[in-house]
């Protein structure tokens, strides 16, 4: 069929997240060592046109904070030999802190979602 399966994009967004988080100077471990999670509570994805295998692709990510114990992630998969936009969703994490309860995120983190 050389079409891409569908749940792939999902996998996609994560990698486009954890890109972000580590251009910002921060990874999910370096979080995570300091006791702050960010699980999956919402995840919504569009799809525009097919990715078939051997495209690259580039996904593109941003990040805001929707409230004191949530984040927001959006991102564009395009196709990077015409930009052409596959599919685009986001995806709404809990931020849940050291006692495993939604908790706020530090000033030095939070700052990166503002």
């Amino acid at each position: 069929m050389g079409v891409v399966y569908h749940a792939n994009y999902l996998v996609w967004f994560e990698i486009g997240r954890t890109d972000w988080l580590r251009e910002t100077g921060w990874t999910y471990r370096a979080m995570e060592n300091e006791g702050y999670q960010l699980p999956v509570i919402e995840a919504h994805c569009e799809y525009r046109q097919v990715a078939r295998y051997d495209d690259e692709l580039e996904i593109r990510t941003r990040a805001e904070r929707v409230s004191p114990v949530r984040i927001r992630f959006d991102y564009e998969v395009a196709r990077r030999v015409d930009g052409m936009v596959l599919a685009d969703g986001h995806t709404v994490h809990a931020t849940i802190g050291p006692t495993g309860r939604p908790a706020r995120l530090p000033d030095r983190i939070k700052d990166l979602f503002a």
